[in-house]
């Protein structure tokens, strides 16, 4: 059996629900006011990797039967501890947290009557918050009814209805690009778009996806891959438009108040300009329908995967207890909880782009079995000498580290990760630690 439109179009909506949250708001209207003039080349930057790198992880994880068997193509430690660690950074160490204090700062602080402080504010609306996620969370198989059928289309319907304000309002023209968008809008776009991390959340979202589509009776395993699949590329079309959207309100905006520090920032001047006072409520409740979508599926699939890994709680369990721990974290501790949690998450991040490029490579590559450890281990270990560089750290040999190519824009790890590969297939070759070219083809079905 497969899925029928309707379903399809349920589940990537659900995905696309998922991914979609406060950064993915903040960054592209920011962009649109920055590059002006220049805001497509920007923008198609952006969404290659916004877009192009998390669609590639949710196939790349699916076609590979899951993060752990990705990962332990490296070695079975790496996989374990790799797979904890994203876990861990995606869930109550700083992204579960975060969708909680940026919804309040956003979607409550506006509005809060003088004489209430802030942080009694931020503790009744943070218990409101993740009781409703956890509420949705509680039954991972039925996300595809509450965020595909409803939190979904209704932030959809939200943003569309700014969007339609911008096209009826009339602007003038656009405004030139400034600071780096004059010289490479392009690049500057896809750095950008780097800085989303979404590929992290696709590594760990497909299986919750998978989830959803047995639940609507879907068994065959590589009818599940195939939906799958398909779910990462409608989810990746949504993201394109809604990221179009967004960066064409950012340019209007640049129109009527320039200089913005930030994205939030940018659509708080569009939507006054719009609607007045009342587009602050349309603000409001597109930022707290974001955070929560991201916060019900991060919740989901960080209980399945610690249900699998400590069975001695079950998953309603494990929901309850990310709940509340990202609850208090988020009103006591979550700026100490950033200092750890962005660098080991920058140190990550690369480490999974690398993985998700081996992964399609590997009907071509996967007989030198060598090639996973050597070339992970050289993207690892820049990726935590330039994590340590970036808190100040001083380490020898970091003056040899900044001479990479890209470094200075976070992508130093890009040079030791080819040389990895070069070195995984000589060392393959040279050892004898290779296969059948027909071998590492059936692995990957």
């Amino acid at each position: 059996m497969k899925l029928n439109v309707q379903s399809r179009l349920l589940v990537g909506l659900t995905l696309f629900s998922m991914f979609f949250g406060a950064g993915n708001l903040i960054f592209p209207p920011f962009l649109g006011e920055q590059a002006g003039t220049s805001a497509i080349p920007a923008l198609i930057g952006f969404c290659v990797s916004a877009v192009g790198l998390p669609m590639l992880g949710v196939i790349a994880v699916a076609k590979s039967d899951g993060l752990p068997v990705l990962a332990g193509r490296v070695h079975p430690i790496f996989a374990s501890v790799f797979t904890f660690l994203i876990y861990l950074s995606i869930g109550p160490c700083l992204a579960i947290p975060r969708t909680a204090t940026t919804s309040f700062e956003i979607a409550a602080v506006p509005f809060l009557p003088e004489g209430i402080s802030n942080g009694t504010a931020q503790l009744i609306y943070s218990i409101v918050f993740f009781a409703v996620a956890l509420a949705l969370a509680l039954r991972p198989d039925k996300l595809t009814d509450r965020l595909g059928k409803l939190l979904g289309p209704a932030l959809l319907t939200l943003i569309l209805v700014v969007f339609v304000g911008c096209l009826l309002h009339t602007f003038d023209a656009p405004g030139e690009a400034v600071g780096a968008y004059v010289k490479n809008p392009a690049v500057t776009g896809f750095l950008e778009g780097y800085q989303t991390m979404d590929t992290i959340a696709a590594l760990n979202f497909g299986f919750i996806i998978a989830l959803n589509i047995r639940a609507k009776g879907v068994e065959d395993n590589r009818l599940v891959v195939g939906e799958t699949c398909r779910a990462g590329v409608l989810a990746g079309i949504v993201l394109l438009a809604v990221y179009s959207a967004l960066t064409y309100i950012g340019v209007q905006s640049g129109t009527i108040f320039s200089g913005a520090a930030n994205g939030t920032e940018v659509l708080r001047s569009i939507v006054l300009e719009l609607f007045g006072q009342g587009g602050l409520i349309i603000l409001a409740l597109i930022f707290a329908i974001a955070c929560l979508n991201t916060c019900i599926g991060l919740i989901s699939c960080c209980s399945d995967y610690f249900t699998k890994i400590f069975p001695f709680w079950g998953y309603r369990t494990w929901a309850v207890f990310f709940a509340v721990v990202s609850m208090l974290i988020s009103n006591i501790g979550l700026n100490q909880i950033l200092k750890v949690s962005v660098p080991v998450l920058g140190a990550i991040y690369p480490v999974a782009i690398v993985l998700i490029a081996l992964a399609f490579a590997h009907p071509f590559i996967g007989r030198f079995t060598l090639i996973y450890p050597v070339s992970i281990l050289l993207t690892g270990v820049v990726s935590v000498l330039a994590s340590l560089d970036g808190l100040g750290v001083a380490l020898p040999g970091m003056g040899a580290l900044r001479m990479l190519p890209f470094y200075g824009d976070s992508l130093g790890w890009v040079l030791p990760a080819i040389v990895g590969v070069i070195l995984g297939i000589i060392l393959s070759a040279v050892t004898g630690k290779n296969r059948p070219s027909a071998q590492s083809v059936h692995e990957v079905k």
